[in-house]
């Protein structure tokens, strides 16, 4: 199961370069036997609201709640659903994500992800309880510089401001914070005035790191004077 990105500041620059990598990462796998599905995912913007180990974490479990960003539900129900379908647990996608969604409504999603937690010796008490997460000290807010539609946000930007808190090691050797990151406040299509929140940082110290951050992430916010066009979520499947 392959899901490829596309779009600005992603794993594949245009959406063409993305279906060429797919279709060649989908005969790899039938050359060696196995089912396999390439998903063209959008990600000229970030998926979901949040970047960093521990906020990715909580929106993960928000999710399985049945609550979360409608933009990283829909692709996780559609990466599933094929999952179950290669998996041999589905005949076809619908009835795969219908089996997903009654596993989310009735619990037993995160009660799995629980018991996962647990078999790794981690805290299964998250799934209940987010604030025994990792947590970061302070938040310092991303305001805008001036008013206007978010026509895109630079994902590759957001990443690296990210990384320079923390939550990303630049090499091997890095030691990552888990409770450090980006929440984004506002996302395409959103309308914000001058002041208004953009993003929050979290972080450990309102010092040289976080204000280079706040800048990055400003920076990343292209604004204008009308609504942009909707992008698709998803710009294909091969298989």
């Amino acid at each position: 199961m392959l899901d490829v990105k596309t779009g600005d500041g992603a794993f594949m620059k245009t959406p063409e370069d993305a279906a060429k990598l797919a279709s060649a990462m989908v005969a790899i796998g039938s050359q060696v036997g196995r089912r396999t599905v390439a998903v063209i995912s959008d990600m000229d913007q970030p998926l979901g609201r949040t970047i960093g180990n521990a906020l990715e974490v909580r929106e993960a479990i928000e999710v399985l709640r049945g609550e979360g960003p409608e933009d990283l539900r829909e692709v996780s129900l559609v990466l599933a659903s094929h999952m179950l379908v290669l998996g041999g647990i589905a005949e076809d996608t619908d009835s795969a994500r219908t089996r997903l969604e009654t596993a989310i409504s009735s619990g037993e999603a995160l009660r799995k992800f629980a018991a996962f937690v647990a078999a790794q010796g981690g805290d299964p008490g998250v799934a209940e309880d987010l604030s025994r997460l990792p947590q970061a000290p302070l938040r310092l807010p991303v305001q805008a510089a001036n008013e206007g539609y978010v026509l895109a946000i630079e994902a590759e930007a957001v990443g690296l401001a990210a990384m320079t808190l923390g939550a990303g090691r630049a090499t091997k050797d890095d030691a990552i914070d888990y409770a450090v990151g980006i929440e984004l406040a506002a996302k395409p299509g959103d309308f914000v005035r001058e002041g208004d929140l953009l993003a929050m940082l979290y972080v450990r110290a309102d010092d040289e790191r976080s204000a280079s951050a706040i800048q990055a992430v400003r920076a990343a916010y292209r604004l204008g004077a009308e609504r942009g066009p909707d992008r698709p979520l998803l710009h294909g499947i091969v298989q």
